[in-house]
């Protein structure tokens, strides 16, 4: 993972489903949306602690909904 990344890095907007896996050693949120050219993505970014989790969720509730 990215240090620090985040959904907005690739998604405009986002769907209206989240997934959280968690493994062993850490966490992985997975989203859906679209990009700035209005293409469907899928966005999987791992997590090292439930900290990390929070913050893409706080960013994702702020972020344009998609329609």
């Amino acid at each position: 993972m990215l240090k620090n990344q985040k959904l907005s890095d690739n998604l405009k907007a986002i769907g209206e489903q989240i997934n959280i896996n968690m493994y062993d050693n850490g966490y992985m949120v997975e989203a859906n949306g679209r990009d700035r050219k209005g293409d469907y993505r899928t966005m999987k970014i791992v997590c090292g602690s439930v900290d990390a989790v929070i913050e893409l969720l706080k960013e994702a509730a702020e972020m344009e909904r998609e329609r």
